[in-house]
């Protein structure tokens, strides 16, 4: 199989992107953390269908006192909360540990983390995962969107149903000289 048909595979950091894109930001201090992880989780879905990558959304429960949960939010997308007193910084570091081998036996092209932590950075570089920071995932994301607009943008349909009416004027009055040159 060739490297871009295999899987990629993204962690997500969850609250060190909220806590690092303005709007995530602003949204978790006027709405709440709850709205920040709602917004940071649909910015995700479109970005993680565009690329094609195996998406973990990684939030630490480490100041409540609840044990992990996975919540499936799409085919490519899921969303972690870790057990008390579990980091997301250790979710993300055991999952590259994990990832490790199918890295070596290229059951999977890549493994990206996502987080602006220099500790985790240079932490999952030793997984032989690659590092995207919070602001490059913003910018990817972004730029995700505007290129999907364009992919789907549906065309301008023409006034009316005939051919002739979508031709460019040059080529309808070539055509018209042809046709005048027939008869």
């Amino acid at each position: 199989m060739p490297p871009s048909l295999l899987p990629a595979v993204l962690l997500v950091d969850g609250y060190n992107i909220i806590g690092t894109w303005h709007c995530l930001k602003k949204t978790r201090d006027y709405a709440g953390l709850e709205a920040a992880r709602g917004e940071l989780i649909e910015a995700l879905i479109s970005y993680t269908a565009f690329q094609g990558y195996e998406t973990q959304i990684v939030f630490d429960a480490q100041y409540q006192n609840s044990s992990s949960n996975k919540e499936v939010i799409t085919e490519l997308l899921s969303v972690h909360y870790t057990d008390f007193g579990q980091t997301a910084d250790t979710y993300i570091e055991k999952t590259c540990a994990s990832l490790r081998s199918s890295l070596a036996q290229s059951l999977i092209s890549r493994v990206i983390v996502a987080t602006s932590d220099r500790a985790q950075q240079l932490m999952i570089l030793g997984y032989g995962a690659e590092w995207m920071s919070a602001q490059k995932l913003c910018w990817e994301v972004e730029a995700s969107v505007c290129r999907s607009r364009q992919k789907y943008q549906t065309r301008k349909q023409p006034k009316t149903r005939f051919l002739a009416n979508s031709i460019d004027p040059k080529a309808r009055d070539r055509l018209a000289e042809l046709r005048m040159r027939t008869n």
